[in-house]
């Protein structure tokens, strides 16, 4: 995966170092205990009295869903397989045991039960959120192989100068920017290896290099929250505000944009305020010198082209009339008549977040159509909660969850939950600026996490170069963080109050 990025070598040796930490025996031990007591919690939902879970007219199905449902939840905070392994898993669970199609003796069912559809499982996968994350992977994967990522970030560093202060402003927009559109992962490897010949240039005693270094993690993380495809929790959160059979919001790719880009902006230069006042540069000037050049061919203004339209029919979906999914597949389209993209090509696409998210719509699924959503919306007084108890509950618990596990697990864990929530307390959300407010800052606060180097892969990176210590990421980490969501959920209430959401 992700090996005609520059910077591979850093994503290589980042997954070998992951493979070798499964792999160490104390690691395995964990993963047996984990496991078997993974095992029997789920065991014992399935089985145990549909009484306990103080749900009325809970259903033999619906209590499969809830024991399905605890076995992902704890699969993913014990990371006990990769966490879209799990994914998978989910959809085969339900599939097998709570559908349609499920092994014959589990198909008999009471007659006011209700078994979920097998095609409604397996859609899950072709989900057009899907869509947009796979017209992302295809965007970066031209942009690389003409080599239009280098020529960019050559064009667009020229202007900051060679002053240290702007360097480090230029290094940080420019990663904010191509982590909207390009996985933050292959963005994080891709600038720090731009870094290289910079700090050939700066004294090893200087904080300068934590600063430089720090950034990048820093920017693809912020930068990420953009657009919808700029990392898994936005499409997450986009997919339960626009679902017809639920919120039916019709939040756009463009309306996304529109308060989210001002906002991601803000706290870039945030960024950039905090490293230069906790890690000034003693080097005033830096000459930046970026290797890798374009390949000045057909294919490649095809890419440009393709790639212009493509963000443009983007962000005015709503004047075009073409939903951003649908977009999503134009430059799949062109691409591949065009022979930009090959069938060797496809590999590079990240399957393994496709499947992440997937299953997490699995089991949104498997949620609303068991009708377990709709009971527990009525046995449960969601009415009488605190919107802002529920706000301040939903945000700390998926900052506290995406420092420790990915945060595309953490969202697919915490949306169909709180789109259920929201549901039920109606009304009551409109103090708080109403359910966008609560779905869109569970994004916000599971980009905000990144405290350490296991947080996000950009985190992981970073830390790989030995340029950074964990106290120092774990401060710049916390104080952008704690920036990051207190201005994201101010914005977000302000924006709700003014109905300018949705």
């Amino acid at each position: 995966m992700f090996k005609i990025f520059t910077g591979f070598h850093l994503l290589d040796a980042y997954h070998k170092e992951r493979h070798a930490k499964r792999q160490h025996p104390n690691k395995l031990i964990k993963k047996i205990v984990f496991s078997t007591i993974i095992a029997l919690v789920t065991l014992w939902l399935w089985n145990a009295p549909a009484s306990i879970f103080g749900i009325d007219g809970l259903t033999l199905v619906q209590q499969r869903i809830i024991a399905i449902f605890a076995f992902a939840t704890l699969m993913w905070l014990f990371e006990v397989v990769p966490a879209w392994a799990t994914s998978v898993a989910i959809m085969g669970l339900l599939l097998l045991f709570c559908s349609d199609s499920a092994i014959l003796p589990f198909q008999q069912v009471a007659e006011t039960d209700q078994l979920l559809g097998h095609k409604d499982i397996m859609a899950a996968f072709a989900d057009p959120v899907i869509m947009l994350f796979i017209g992302g992977f295809i965007l970066a994967i031209a942009a690389t192989k003409t080599g239009l990522d280098a020529q960019l970030a050559r064009i667009l560093l020229k202007p900051f100068g060679t002053k240290s202060n702007n360097v480090l402003l230029g290094f940080i927009l420019i990663t904010g920017v191509f982590s909207m559109f390009v996985s933050n992962t292959a963005t994080a490897a891709m600038m720090l290896t731009f870094l290289t010949p910079v700090f050939k240039q700066l004294p090893p005693e200087g904080k300068g290099r934590i600063a430089l270094t720090l950034s990048i993690p820093l920017a693809a993380n912020l930068g990420g929250m953009g657009t919808p495809i700029g990392t898994p929790p936005n499409a997450v959160a986009l997919k339960y505000l626009n679902d017809p059979k639920g919120l039916d919001m019709g939040l756009g790719f463009g309306e996304w944009m529109s308060f989210m880009l001002p906002y991601v902006i803000v706290m870039l230069l945030v960024s950039w305020l905090v490293l230069r006042w906790l890690f000034p540069f003693t080097q005033k000037t830096i000459s930046i010198k970026i290797e890798g050049s374009m390949k000045k061919e057909f294919k490649t203004y095809v890419v440009i082209v393709t790639f212009i339209v493509t963000v443009l029919l983007w962000m005015f979906d709503k004047l075009t009339g073409i939903n951003s999914y649908t977009v999503a597949l134009v430059p799949f389209v062109v691409f591949a008549l065009t022979g930009v993209i090959t069938k060797d090509d496809l590999d590079e696409i990240n399957w393994s977040v496709i499947w992440m998210v997937a299953g997490g719509f699995a089991l949104g699924v498997a949620l609303k159509d068991s009708g377990l959503s709709d009971n527990a919306i009525k046995s449960i007084p969601f009415g009488d909660f605190s919107p802002i108890l529920i706000l301040l509950i939903s945000g700390l618990v998926c900052y506290l969850l995406s420092n420790f596990i990915s945060n595309s697990a953490t969202a697919a864990l915490m949306m169909p939950i709180l789109a259920v929530v929201c549901t039920g307390m109606g009304d009551k959300l409109l103090p708080i600026g109403g359910t966008p407010t609560v779905l869109i800052g569970v994004a916000i606060a599971a980009s905000s996490a990144m405290i350490l180097p296991i947080s996000t892969p950009p985190n992981a990176l970073a830390y790989s170069t030995n340029l950074v210590e964990q106290k120092d990421m774990s401060i710049v980490g916390l104080l952008v963080g704690v920036i990051s969501m207190c201005l994201g959920y101010g914005m977000l209430y302000y924006l709700g109050e003014l109905n300018l959401i949705g």
